[in-house]
């Protein structure tokens, strides 16, 4: 009786199941096709995907509040970069202490995201030396031109308006931080324009390891929805909520806005701005979409070349101790580059922004890896970590 019993558990949890993970292919399809109907064919569009468009204005005075926090004095300004993917590129950039001396601090930020988002780092980071923090081609508020659908060609754009960037702005050299797609994005161009970083930093990278074969412990139904999604952009889902995106965004990731909620009075700032960056063309996600497999992993990953970065050069490499993203990029950096600097860090109590959950270890993390820079020259081979280390969060304008 006990067996007849589970067996028929068994039997209605799958079935169960099934009927579920059908009702879910059906449902996406017909709600992505709808959402593709809608914005190939204007007529279709139901008028309230109209109401709050992306707003140039909207998005400026966004960034504004958010960056009142920051007390160092900064300035906002564009950097035309010429025709590197479209005719006359622009990178929105924010700059500070550029009067020091010391070796500059440049930020790469992730998918999805914009310069207001290091608001919590600005500060500390810019303490004693110039930082710089660029909207990448096609994010936040740079222009947004057509990237290639080849993933090789896609990325090779998006390292190009890094150099072309470096070049209008006349810097030499400098210590190079990029998180998430930006840390992508910064090991490639470390990797193509050696001579230029002086450190890597790689903060929660995406984009390094090769795509597991076999996804065991992921549910069938996540599998189908990941399936029927596939062919659109990651972040669509934010521009077909339109004037819902910001409660959207919350709804979908209540702990973005919890992460600022000490140093900002309003709590809508972040998901509006994020909104906001993300409401317009998906230029630069249209770009990650080519060179993404599954969302979780590169095409070309860094692993395939990683052994090619100079020697010479110094890696920190730090960690979410809860993020999503795949961690083994510490063994493979250990592995490929034995006799060079490398320090690997994990930050407890940490997802995968690390700059906002835990913005004072980061910060000191950063900090660390920037002394080590300023006081070697030719750089001491060196392995070290990983560390772990657990902090409690803390808490003129010149900017545009």
């Amino acid at each position: 009786m006990f067996q007849n019993s589970c067996k028929m558990q068994t039997y209605v949890h799958k079935a169960v199941q099934c009927t579920l993970l059908k009702f879910l292919d059906v449902f996406c399809t017909a709600y992505c096709s709808f959402l593709y109907l809608c914005f190939q064919f204007s007529w279709l569009a139901p008028k309230w995907l109209a109401w709050n468009r992306f707003s140039e204005g909207m998005l400026r005075t966004l960034e504004k509040k958010i960056l009142s926090i920051v007390r160092t004095p900064h300035r906002g300004f564009f950097v035309d970069i010429g025709p590197v993917v479209g005719n006359s590129d622009k990178i929105w950039t924010i700059s500070l202490n550029t009067e020091s001396p010391k070796t500059p601090l440049v930020l790469l930020h992730g998918l999805g995201a914009g310069v207001a988002l290091w608001c919590l780092n600005l500060d500390a980071l810019s303490s004693v030396r110039p930082v710089y923090a660029i909207d990448l081609l096609g994010f936040g508020r740079s222009s947004r031109p057509n990237f290639s659908h080849d993933a090789v060609e896609a990325e090779r754009q998006l390292v190009h308006s890094i150099e072309e960037w470096r070049k209008e702005m006349k810097l030499k050299e400098f210590i190079l931080l990029g998180h998430s797609l930006g840390g992508f994005l910064a090991a490639s161009y470390s990797i193509e324009h050696p001579d230029r970083v002086r450190h890597l930093i790689l903060a929660d990278p995406w984009g390094f390891p090769e795509k597991p074969a076999e996804h065991k412990d992921v549910p069938l139904w996540i599998k189908g929805i990941s399936y029927v999604l596939k062919p659109f952009n990651p972040l669509a889902g934010i521009r077909v909520a339109g004037p819902f995106g910001p409660w959207f965004i919350n709804f979908v990731r209540p702990d973005i806005s919890k992460k600022y909620q000490m140093a900002l009075e309003d709590p809508n700032l972040i998901p509006e701005y994020i909104y906001q960056c993300n409401s317009q063309q998906p230029s630069g996600e249209s770009a990650f979409h080519a060179m993404m497999s599954d969302f979780g992993w590169a095409k070309v990953p860094i692993v395939k070349r990683i052994d090619r970065l100079d020697a010479k050069m110094p890696v920190t490499l730090l960690y979410g101790a809860r993020s999503w993203v795949d961690h083994s990029a510490g063994d493979i950096i250990k592995e490929k580059r034995t006799s060079s600097y490398f320090k690997l860090q994990v930050i407890s109590g940490a997802g995968h922004h690390i700059y906002a959950d835990k913005p004072e270890a980061f910060n000191q993390i950063v900090l660390d890896a920037c002394n080590y820079t300023d006081s070697t020259k030719s750089n001491t081979p060196m392995i070290t970590g990983p560390d772990e280390q657990e902090r409690d969060e803390p808490e003129s304008d010149r900017n545009s």
